[in-house]
This record gives structure tokens, C-alpha cells and sequence, in this order.
């Protein structure tokens, strides 16, 4: 296996910096819960539930063997014996997790639920790792670290499923605004659809693209026919994280079939 996938990791550079985002959140709010903010960000979270927990010698064993060979960063190898082993106590002591139900029931944070290293293990599978230093290099974008304040407020990114991940990096160049097309019965959480402007290169040459039931980005001339006053249709500029949830409605509604949509 090549860790380092340079050419696959600047293709998914949108998601693997949304993806970094959201385990940074979730991160910040497991450290917060076990009072290990400062082991924040990059850590096994196995040593905070079951001290000294390991998995089969097996797997400990052909783990460490792909670590020395293809991992060179410190704080990635961390997070990879992190998510090897969360993966084995959540198998073998399920009894040592928190209480999902409990938590919901509660209405406690439930960042702290969710998999730490789900959207850490979905950005190495698109490209491989990373490195850090005053930034946290991505290859192909660098994004800041904040700090842990920060992220327990950030945003959360949820929707994680490939083809939308997918939808956000394709012909993804530029400076981009996504936005909503709103009205009667389509507010900003339910819109009409979404577009996005992308702005590229020195030149500023504009990209107009609307997200079509085809699951891709098409291009679209309402945004230069609303600013000539000739659509009546609204629009408001929403988040990346939004965008992504408006794709995966559509993707789960093109991969429904008729009769069950109409059930």
C-alpha cells in the first residue's frame, strides 16, 4: 500500500480539509470529556476509556509493521493505533464506551457519540495523511489549527458518505460560494437548490454551477440573470457543510425508488 497518494489528495482537497475540520470538533470534545485537552488533537483515545488496552497481538504486530514502513508523522501514527484499537474495544468491551442512548436521552453533547476517527480514517483513504507544524499541511491545502475552544463551537459536518464527498471536490478550483435558492416552502434548510460561484485563478474568471438531480455540477447562468434583475427566484449564501447536506438529500433521493418515495 502507498500512503501518500499526491495526485488523489489534491483532487479531494475540499473534503479532506472538511473531513480534518470535523475530527478536530470531535476530538476537542472527547479531550474536553476525559479532561486530556492537553493531548488535544492528535491521540488514542483507547488510553483515556481503557488504559492500557491493546488489540490482538496479531493486529498490534501487522499494525506497527505498516507504521514503521509507510508513517512517518508521529501524530498520524497515533491516531492509526488510536483507530485500530477503538475499533477492537468497541468489539471486544463495548461496556467501556459511553452510553450512546444515555447521552441522547440527557441531551449531553453528542459529538462525544459520534466515531473520533471516522472522518480522520475517510481523509487518509483519500490521499493519505499529513503533516504539522504552524499549519496542519494536508497536501494540496493547509488548513489552521484554532484551537480546542474553537472547535467544541465549530460547526458539525456529518454528512460523510463517499458520494458526497465526491460531489464537493469535483472540478472543485477557485474561490467558492455556495448558494441556496429559497422561496414559498423552501426555506434555507430545504432549498429549491444550491449553486456555487468559483472564482479562479489571478484573472478572476467566474464559474456559475448548479448541483442537478445528474448528482454533478452543471453549469448555470441564473446567478448573471438574477444580478440583470431577470429571476424572480432568491437565493442566500450558505455554508460548504450545508452544501454537502443539500447533496446528500438529493443523492439518498435519486438512489430511492419511485415506489418508495411515494410511500
Amino acid at each position: 500500500m502507498q500512503w501518500y497518494d499526491w495526485d488523489l489528495a489534491v483532487a479531494h482537497t475540499r473534503s479532506r480539509a472538511l473531513l480534518m475540520r470535523e475530527f478536530l470538533r470531535r476530538a476537542a470534545h472527547w479531550a474536553k470529556a476525559y479532561g486530556a485537552e492537553e493531548q488535544w488533537p492528535f491521540y488514542d483515545v483507547t488510553e483515556l476509556i481503557a488504559p492500557g488496552f491493546r488489540a490482538a497481538e496479531d493486529v498490534e504486530n501487522a499494525l506497527e509493521d505498516f507504521l514503521d514502513r509507510s508513517v512517518g508523522t508521529p501524530s498520524t501514527a497515533r491516531t492509526c493505533r488510536g483507530a485500530v484499537r477503538w475499533a477492537a474495544l468497541r468489539t471486544e468491551h463495548p461496556g467501556a464506551l459511553p452510553d450512546r442512548d444515555r447521552e441522547e436521552r440527557e441531551g449531553q453533547d453528542q459529538a462525544q457519540a459520534l466515531d473520533l476517527y471516522e472522518p480522520l480514517l475517510l481523509l487518509y483513504e483519500r490521499g493519505g495523511g499529513y503533516s504539522v507544524g504552524e499549519f496542519i499541511d494536508l497536501y494540496g491545502v493547509m488548513i489552521p489549527y484554532g484551537d480546542l475552544p474553537f472547535h467544541l463551537t465549530a460547526e458539525p459536518f456529518l454528512t460523510l458518505a463517499p458520494g458526497t464527498l465526491d460531489a464537493l471536490d469535483q472540478g472543485a478550483v477557485g474561490r467558492i460560494t455556495y448558494y441556496a435558492k429559497i422561496g414559498a416552502g423552501h426555506p434555507r434548510s430545504a432549498p429549491r437548490g444550491i449553486l456555487r460561484r468559483r472564482v479562479v485563478g489571478r484573472d478572476g474568471g467566474v464559474h456559475d454551477e448548479a448541483f442537478t438531480r445528474n448528482l454533478r455540477w452543471e453549469p448555470t447562468e441564473y446567478l448573471r440573470r438574477y444580478e440583470l434583475g431577470h429571476d424572480d427566484v432568491d437565493h442566500v449564501v450558505i455554508s460548504e457543510r450545508e452544501a454537502a447536506a443539500f447533496i446528500e438529500r438529493v443523492a439518498g433521493a435519486a438512489a430511492t425508488p419511485p415506489s418508495s418515495q411515494a410511500g
